[in-house]
């Protein structure tokens, strides 16, 4: 059995009370706006400060995960016995970062669902969240072709936002804990106003670590294995892992527009970079119709995406963004919105703006990802993801921002399952032919500017 050293202690006890202490003081100091980034970024640079000393698990969630895989003979090195030390150090940290924001604002907030959110809309919420951030966690940090062979720059970056990607959608509905030294250090410190939440949040967020190690094993079962781990991935779990990053980002674009996010476009944006970089080398982390058309359009690659590949992508990503679309608007018992033009523009305006900021998305996967002129090894997550960021800033008051067939077809799908017109189909159909417009555009662009000699 693998034993805590002193310093492994001492790293996951410092690098949780930070991130315990950052959480309590951006809440009592209300800062709705960069509350999730000052959270997420304090968890990231401990992640590279500390990382290399315990793992900067931070979170009993993630240990937990870590053990699940090492018992189904996956990596991560983490045995029961030092999960245990690890949790137990991680809870006192966060209980001693909750007393001491308390301290400091004479003052604390109870740990609950949202007033109009029932337990099992939070607890949605929180399983699911803390799945992505196990989730990721376990592919760029722990899976055997990064612990065993390479390391990458951007795991930091990758768990860290997270938190990005699921405060500004799921905080709204429960506060956005993730971890359960975050929710036992809130509900200690806060017990005079009631107490006993973070026991059901824990339930609901050790449940997303399970299914975090599950999906681990599926989207890279040859990690569980003695086989070579840079071995091409098979068609299944490229599929799973299209349906799973499309699912993720679809159900952060519905959380973030029915919370009436104050950063919408900037976490929705995140939790596409967190995916990229958590499978793009699985599957090329499309997530994206529209960007597999491009892809498959512009053939940069020697490996090329046969017709049968490209229909069962678009088909996993489809799914994927219905079924998350299905989901946000449970968590949210019934309530939806519509795909269709914003207040004053007209399907001109939609035309245009979809399909340059389509271009946009797909000519920089193309460039950053996919060319062996411009790829990018370590930032193409985050150039792809920041495509979000612009176009859902710049666009998002005339067509709402797709860019992406799987996210207009999810958003149309929600609103007839709640006996809404349904000409909504018909907007989505308008949406995705404006979004391969501009994937096409891009494929054959960037033939012009990444193919041939200098």
């Amino acid at each position: 059995m693998a034993k805590a050293t002193s310093a492994q202690i001492v790293a996951e006890f410092v690098g949780t009370f930070l991130l315990v202490f950052t959480v309590g003081c951006n809440v009592l100091s209300k800062t709705p706006v960069w509350a999730g980034v000052s959270i997420a970024s304090v968890l990231m640079v401990c992640i590279f400060a500390l990382g290399g000393v315990s793992g900067a698990n931070f979170n009993p969630a993630v240990s937990v995960a870590l053990a699940i895989t090492n018992s189904m003979k996956g990596p991560g090195g983490m045995d029961w016995g030092k999960c245990g030390i690890y949790v137990a150090t991680q809870i006192v940290a966060g209980i001693v970062a909750a007393f001491s924001y308390a301290i400091l604002f004479w003052n604390a907030f109870n740990l609950a669902p949202t007033k109009g959110f029932s337990w099992w809309s939070a607890g949605l919420c929180e399983t699911l969240y803390t799945f992505m951030l196990c989730f990721v966690v376990l592919n760029v940090a722990v899976a055997r072709k990064y612990s065993e062979n390479q390391g990458n720059q951007f795991y930091g970056l990758a768990i860290g936002f997270v938190i990005v990607a699921g405060a500004y959608g799921a905080g709204v509905v429960s506060g956005g804990c993730f971890n359960p030294a975050v929710a036992i250090g809130i509900d200690m410190s806060s017990a005079g106003l009631g107490f006993g939440w973070c026991i059901a949040y824990t339930i609901f967020e050790i449940i997303g670590a399970a299914l975090a190690a599950v999906a681990f094993k599926l989207v890279r079962p040859l990690d569980f294995t003695t086989r070579d781990p840079f071995a091409a991935p098979q068609l299944g779990p490229k599929l799973v892992s299209e349906f799973l990053g499309t699912f993720m980002l679809v159900l952060t674009v519905g959380l973030n527009v029915l919370g009436n996010s104050p950063a919408g476009a900037f976490s929705i944006a995140a939790s596409l970079m967190c995916m990229i970089y958590a499978l793009g080398d699985v599957s090329g982390a499309h997530f994206n119709p529209a960007v597999t058309l491009a892809i498959f359009v512009a053939k940069l690659t020697d490996e090329k995406m046969t017709g049968k590949e490209v229909g069962l992508y678009m088909a996993s990503q489809i799914a994927g963004g219905i079924l998350a679309a299905f989901t946000y608007t449970l968590i949210y018992s019934g309530n939806t919105f519509p795909l269709a033009p914003q207040p004053g523009y007209k399907w001109s305006h939609v035309f245009f703006a979809e399909t340059i900021f389509t271009f946009v998305l797909c000519y920089v996967v193309l460039a950053t990802a996919v060319s062996s002129k411009t790829k990018s090894k370590d930032m193409f997550g985050l150039a792809i993801g920041s495509c979000v960021t612009v176009g859902g800033f710049a666009i998002g008051s005339i067509s709402g921002g797709s860019l992406n067939p799987a996210v207009s077809i999810g958003i149309s799908a929600s609103r007839m399952s709640v006996g809404l017109a349904s000409h909504h189909l018909s907007n989505a159909c308008l949406y995705s032919l404006f979004e391969f417009i501009g994937a096409g555009v891009a494929a054959g662009i960037v033939k012009a500017t990444h193919t041939g000699k200098d």
